[in-house]
């Protein structure tokens, strides 16, 4: 019988389409060496790489193994082949409960990869197709598990450790040159100071554990390592506090700052890699009462991936922002506080936007995604490269597409609508809490509100929710105040079925793991246009929209909890705010006061 091509049994079990299937096949024609098709499809996010994976293995008939839970790898199957193998190759012998070896590929076709395998094993172990992400994690876990167990006693004087950190000025050199280049996990395995093996060993769990920032917090009597994960902080271990000045000065090193500086704020930035992930690194250095308190903000280089599927959207609002973003000219502003995801949302609509017809260039603080095919201009105030003197010379390079990281004052708004108003499209965001406050702050700038009327296409606010860990998800009840305080009805509160987390090791005893967005998109219309112009309250513009079928936060959060996705104590968490408080505190009191009279 015939194998059926990989590109039927995407064609027919995905959505990917006949014209994004011939483009592929075109570029894999025209590059060389050639790649393969699957590679091209992931690259130009027309499929997922676990959608890849479920294709081979339905192409192959081999079993697929979606993930791989930690008792499923065995420190004993890997010992004798080097870790540079199982990276390169990505495949990994795994055991099953009943101690059955199987090996998992990536490729099922690396013949040569799964044959040195069985030669290291010694006996023959069937295939199993995984997606190549997963394999890289379950890699760095095994290795990790083995760095610990090889390392646990493995300590030296802390004299022996100052004497590292007092390294000549040469020296510093060579360790900065070398250290981004450096695999973490290559590094794990030889025998580096024990301070190294510490900055280390926090970076990999800090991965491991999906955070976004590593806060390393010294007090009087004690040091504090603290990750921050789904946009809330953990404690994670006490480091010993006559370590945290050699801790300290190795992150500087890394990060190319002056270690013997202690008495003034630092800023700086690396590179790591664990596996084939790359990390930028930036650090934060401030002098504190108990020590110098050092934030790192880990970001992933792999922003080029990015797509408007991963965001969350509902698909009405997948639709509308398409729209949005497609428009020739105009402004479309993103909104939320720090950390809400409005720069991953920005990116995404880059990627849409991201083809040979279009001149897209942006102007960050800081280029957190390196984009193939979009000029990235970084802002640097010191030699007064700012966003407005960047737009300036940015608006003479033809671009039809411009990203501004962020409109701060009036200069950045007034060059960015006279960009909207000939002809180009301007994508920014702006530090407010939902979608009309976007408006009234442009008028507070002092930005003539006809201009705005003019300009303004769309506005979203948006925030990160986090997800119910699939692990241990159970169904749950809500108390009544709860949903009197979501806006439930009793006959929508008999009929949702809500649920919550209960914990457990996969997501760290939490009830969450990851996170999702939930999205306010106000589409300016000649009603809206008539608003702005007449210069009217925020909450007026909003109730206009609410009005015309805009979903609000608080909708579009209880949407997400209904559909079992987030908890609806999340929705509340992230959605309340003070002004919403205040407004149900006086509705009910004057609902009080008119029932005693």
């Amino acid at each position: 019988m015939q194998t059926e091509s990989i590109g039927q049994i995407l064609l027919r079990d995905t959505e990917l389409t006949a014209e994004q299937l011939d483009l592929a096949l075109r570029l894999q024609q025209t590059r060389r060496p050639q790649p393969e098709l699957g590679r091209i499809l992931i690259e130009k996010g027309f499929i997922t790489s676990n959608q890849l994976s479920v294709a081979l293995a339905r192409q192959w008939d081999l079993p697929y193994l979606d993930t791989i839970s930690a008792g499923r790898f065995k420190v004993d199957l890997i010992r004798g082949l080097p870790l540079e193998f199982f990276k390169k190759h990505c495949i990994l012998p795994l055991a099953d409960q009943q101690g059955r070896v199987h090996i998992a590929l990536a490729d099922p076709l690396n013949v040569e990869a799964y044959d040195a395998v069985l030669n290291r094993l010694g006996r023959y172990c069937p295939r199993l197709v995984c997606p190549a992400s997963e394999i890289e994690q379950a890699v760095s876990r095994c290795y990790y598990q083995n760095f610990n167990r090889n390392n646990t006693d493995n300590t030296d004087s802390q004299a022996d450790t100052d004497d590292k950190v007092r390294t000549k000025p040469n020296q510093n050199k060579n360790i900065m040159a070398q250290s981004p280049q450096e695999d973490l996990l290559d590094i794990a395995q030889s025998k580096n100071a024990p301070v190294i093996k510490m900055v280390n060993t926090i970076l990999f769990q800090a991965v491991n554990h999906r955070a976004s920032d590593i806060h390393i917090e010294p007090y009087e009597n004690e040091v504090k390592v603290r990750f921050r994960i789904d946009g809330v902080l953990h404690d994670v271990f006490t480091p010993p506090g006559e370590q945290v000045v050699a801790l300290i000065s190795r992150l500087k090193i890394m990060a190319n700052l002056n270690i013997a500086e202690r008495r003034l704020p630092q800023d700086g930035q690396s590179r790591i890699k664990i596996g084939e992930q790359e990390l930028d690194v930036r650090v934060s250095i401030i002098p504190t009462a108990g020590g110098e308190r050092v934030v790192l903000r880990l970001l992933d280089k792999g922003g080029s991936g990015l797509t408007i599927e991963q965001t969350g959207f509902d698909p009405e609002i997948k639709h509308r922002f398409r729209d949005v973003i497609n428009s020739p000219h105009g402004i479309f502003l993103l909104t939320g506080p720090t950390g809400s995801g409005k720069t991953t949302t920005l990116y995404c609509a880059i990627n849409e936007l991201n083809t040979h017809e279009r001149n897209i260039l942006t102007v960050e603080d800081p280029i957190e995604y390196q984009l193939p095919g979009v000029g990235q201009m970084q802002v640097k105030p010191k030699i007064n490269l700012t966003f407005a003197n960047c737009l300036r010379h940015i608006l003479r390079q033809d671009p039809d597409v411009i990203m501004i990281g962020e409109i701060r004052d009036i200069e950045t708004a007034e060059i960015a609508i006279q960009a909207s108003l000939t002809g180009h499209l301007v994508l920014s965001t702006l530090h407010t809490n939902d979608s009309a406050s976007a408006i009234t702050r442009l008028i507070d700038m002092r930005i003539e509100p006809y201009l705005i009327s003019s300009s303004l296409i769309a506005v979203m606010a948006q925030r990160l929710l986090r997800v119910i860990c699939p692990k241990c998800k159970v169904p749950c009840k809500i108390e009544n105040d709860m949903t009197s305080l979501s806006g439930l009805d009793d006959l929508a509160q008999k009929q949702a079925q809500f649920y919550t987390g209960s914990g457990c090791s996969h997501c760290l005893n939490t009830g969450y793991y990851g996170r999702t967005g939930i999205f306010e998109l106000l589409t300016v219309d000649e009603q809206i246009k008539e608003l702005i112009t007449r210069q009217d309250a925020a909450h007026i513009i909003k109730h206009s929209a609410v009005e015309k079928g805009m979903r609000t936060l608080r909708d579009d959060g209880i949407r997400q909890a209904l559909g079992g996705i987030t908890t609806l104590a999340e929705v509340l968490r992230v959605t309340q705010d003070k002004f919403e408080l205040d407004i149900e505190k006086t509705e009910h009191a004057g609902t009080q006061t008119q029932q005693s009279d």
